[in-house]
Formats: structure tokens, C-alpha cells, sequence
């Protein structure tokens, strides 16, 4: 049971990996990180600095917290991730949408159920690693929109 549970939970991270590593290429890309994450590996057509980035701060937690901590944190994260995500989706017009705006607002329903329900510690890592991320991307957004303002007489 245990070695099924480790491959289980290899093969979650491991996709995560791919997938957070995959969304910091797209906000660098975006100029919402650092632009440096948003180069592609000329060879391989990977964007590996995000990638390397993503794995070397997994190692950095997985190396100084407790692994059910940096679990509990890593769950709320998705969720939040998948909530955002929901919430977006009920922004879509008929048209774009493939399902009832219902089915995202029970997503959103379900994803703050699930986060709410992990251990306070958990909870407040992640609710301070959000508070961290949108006061940076206010701070971001800020600093590019003073530079692409056109100097004032």
C-alpha cells in the first residue's frame, strides 16, 4: 500500500511540476513574472528556466518543512489554482461555454469546501503565499504602466 501510495503521489507531482512550471512560462510570457522564466530551450522546445525554477522550489520546501505541511500547502494551492480557474470560466459567454454556468459555481463551491477543510497551518501558508503573489502583481503592473506612460511636459 505504501509503494502504491508513493508512485500515486510521484506521478501528482510530477504532472504539477509540468503544469506550474508551464503557467509561470505563460505569465512571464505575459510579462506578469519575470521574463527571464519565458525563454525556450532552443533544442528540446521546453521552457525549461520555468522549469528549473518550479523544481528547484519544490526541493527548497520539500528540504526545510514537514512533507505533510508542504502537502496540506500544496493542496491548497491547487485549489485556489482550480477555484481561479472555475471563476474564470463563469465569465464565459453562451457561446464560448460547453457547460451551465451552474457547473463552475459548483466548482468554485467545492474547491473552497475542500481548501477550507485542510489544517489552519495549510490555510494560512497558502492564504499568505496568495496575499504575497497579488500585492507582487499589483507592484508589477504598477511599475510596467509608469514606464509605458508617455513622459509629461
Amino acid at each position: 500500500m505504501r509503494i502504491g501510495a508513493t508512485v500515486a503521489t510521484l506521478g501528482v507531482l510530477l504532472s504539477l511540476l509540468a503544469g506550474v512550471s508551464r503557467t509561470a512560462f505563460a505569465m512571464a510570457a505575459n510579462r506578469d513574472f519575470p521574463t527571464w522564466l519565458a525563454a525556450v530551450h532552443p533544442r528540446h522546445r521546453v521552457p525549461y528556466r520555468a522549469e528549473l525554477t518550479v523544481g528547484a522550489i519544490v526541493i527548497l520546501v520539500v528540504s526545510v518543512a514537514d512533507l505533510r505541511g508542504a502537502i496540506g500547502f500544496s493542496s491548497f494551492a491547487v485549489l485556489a489554482y482550480y477555484a481561479i480557474a472555475n471563476a474564470s470560466s463563469y465569465t464565459l459567454t453562451a457561446a464560448e461555454r460547453r457547460w451551465p454556468r451552474a457547473f463552475a459555481v459548483l466548482g468554485i463551491c467545492g474547491c473552497v469546501v475542500l481548501a477550507l477543510s485542510l489544517p489552519w497551518e495549510s490555510i494560512a501558508g497558502g492564504a499568505a503565499l496568495l496575499a504575497v503573489g497579488a500585492v507582487a502583481w499589483l507592484a508589477m503592473r504598477t511599475m510596467r504602466r509608469r514606464a509605458e506612460r508617455p513622459p509629461s511636459d
